[in-house]
């Protein structure tokens, strides 16, 4: 790739009309480096313009900087060439707080607007400072207050994360504003066929995160990284692992969003775009054991409202 050239990343449409590239710059991380604005800046650079943050992240103010940099830079002509998501954190999931929590991830960002703000879990606790006491989760409740947000223009599409199946029938039996997007846990290693199937019926994106299993991370997984299947596919394909578990996810019609602060990984996640994999690269991969690895059992609790794993993923583990 030529210094300065930027590949240009596809984008999906969404059900309220705007543009969403298929591909994010990840931010959740414990570890975020002191020059994360930076990262997020050479990211643009490299073409990404999709870049997801949220509250419980403590990142929100590095993606504001990296926006502003990006301009100043010339590497994007204005704000609007970016996609910027956000999350609403399980202490501000009730009717009445879900608007001010946007507007204090606005100001972190140094934002107008978010292109997609997500209730980040189906979960809601007791209020700051007490995370782990957590209450009833009012989802249409907290709903309403979301279709508030887009129509006050504050965010321009709406969505969830964390939802199972049964959870997106729930929702959309009374959505107004239909949720645009479910971001879940998707990889070769958690296909997640039954939020699809629902996800599909009724236009909602799809969107993957840790898509190559957040290996390292308190719960994550090594079953994408250290995967014999995808291994023998990137021998085959002259390809890496992560460039493999990638495609596939976009093969498969999915949005995902992929987290490294690694400029050569950034590169690399740039290659996926010009080259396909073949019919036994994924009959292979569709060999691979299945397995939730971020289980919320953080959020399990035999006087909370989710008592059992098969409570809060309504039997789909």
């Amino acid at each position: 790739m030529a210094a300065g050239a930027s590949v240009s990343i596809p984008c999906v449409t969404l059900n309220t009309g705007h543009a969403m590239p298929v591909m994010g710059f990840g931010t959740g991380s414990s570890g975020a480096p002191p020059d994360l604005p930076a990262i997020i800046a050479g990211a643009v650079r490299l073409g990404h313009r999709h870049m997801d943050t949220a509250s419980l992240y403590g990142t929100e103010g590095a993606v504001g900087a990296a926006v502003v940099d990006a301009v100043a830079a010339g590497a994007v002509a204005s704000r609007e060439d970016l996609f910027i998501t956000s999350k609403l954190h399980v202490t501000d999931a009730h009717p009445g707080r879900v608007v001010p929590a946007l507007q204090e991830s606005l100001a972190r960002l140094g934002l107008a607007y978010l292109d997609l703000f997500l209730i980040h879990w189906p979960v809601a606790a007791a209020v700051a400072g007490e995370e782990k006491k957590l209450v009833p989760f009012d989802m249409e409740g907290v709903w309403r207050d979301m279709e508030e947000c887009h129509r006050l223009g504050l965010a321009r599409s709406i969505g969830v994360s964390n939802f199972s199946a049964a959870k997106m029938t729930r929702l959309l039996s009374f959505a107004a504003v239909p949720p645009a997007v479910n971001q879940v846990e998707l990889n070769v290693g958690w296909r997640q066929e039954k939020v699809r199937e629902v996800c599909a019926k009724h236009g909602v994106v799809v969107a993957a995160f840790s898509p190559l299993g957040a290996s390292g991370s308190a719960w994550g997984s090594n079953a994408v990284m250290e995967s014999g299947a995808l291994r023998d596919v990137a021998a085959r394909r002259g390809k890496t692992v992560a460039q493999v578990a990638l495609r596939w996810l976009h093969e498969q019609g999915l949005c995902f969003v992929a987290r490294s602060f690694n400029k050569e990984r950034l590169k690399q996640n740039m290659e996926l775009f010009d080259w396909e994999l073949s019919e036994e690269d994924k009959e292979l991969i569709m060999q691979i054991p299945q397995r939730r690895a971020c289980r919320g059992d953080w959020f399990v609790s035999p006087d909370g409202p989710y008592k059992s794993l098969e409570e809060l993923w309504d039997g789909e583990i």
